[in-house]
């Protein structure tokens, strides 16, 4: 074998041990990041179920003092159940079933909201001491949400970041990974809810 041989056979060598090198490296990445959204997903749908576990307490405190909103927690009681039908698998991620969940989530989000916005007519259940630790874990709790909503946004923002760099974009489709849809505030998110005591 001459001395160009070697060469031209170290060199292809070498290019493949660099390509194998970077495929085994960003298959690697890809599936921590992927992980990372899919934990991060979890716990989102973890504090959203905490959420919805809240709201038979809730209903069940406001009946004692305001029977007569039977609308309102019937609504919220619908609402409740389906949000907690709608699950989305953190392995099959689509536009379409996030989509459906924020809806979900966002009915119930209404329907919690004109619950406690219809308490301020009713002192005493305000001054209830039951009502008023299930506001405080609520409130907790939409905060557990926004946080783990936050996480959740940023993980899939570095997955799809470095889903789409190169030389990482090279291998990514080859590997089947596909982007990851955010999680977005649903239309209309940003207004109050109507409350009407009529």
């Amino acid at each position: 074998m001459t001395k160009k041989s070697k060469i031209t056979l170290g060199v292809i060598g070498g290019l493949v041990a660099l390509i194998l090198i970077t495929f085994i490296s960003t298959q690697n990445s890809l599936a921590g990041k992927d992980e990372t959204a899919k934990q991060c997903w979890a716990d989102v749908q973890a504090q959203y179920q905490r959420r919805a576990n809240l709201v038979p307490q809730l209903v069940n405190t406001v009946k004692g003092y305001a029977s007569h909103e039977k609308q309102t927690l019937e609504g919220l009681t619908e609402a409740r159940t389906k949000a907690t039908q709608i699950r989305v698998d953190a392995d099959n991620l689509s536009e379409a079933d996030m989509r459906r969940f924020q809806e979900a989530q966002g009915e119930l989000s209404q329907a919690l909201g004109r619950l406690i916005a219809i308490t301020e007519a009713y002192p005493d259940l305000k001054a209830s001491q039951n009502f008023s630790e299930l506001q405080a874990q609520l409130e907790g709790t939409e905060n557990r949400i926004a946080e783990s909503l936050r996480k959740y946004n940023e993980a899939v923002r570095n997955y799809n970041k470095a889903r789409r760099m190169f030389p990482t974009n090279v291998f990514a489709g080859m590997l089947g990974y596909e982007a990851l849809p955010n999680f977005e505030a649903q239309a209309g998110a940003d207004k109050a809810p109507e409350v009407s005591f009529d």
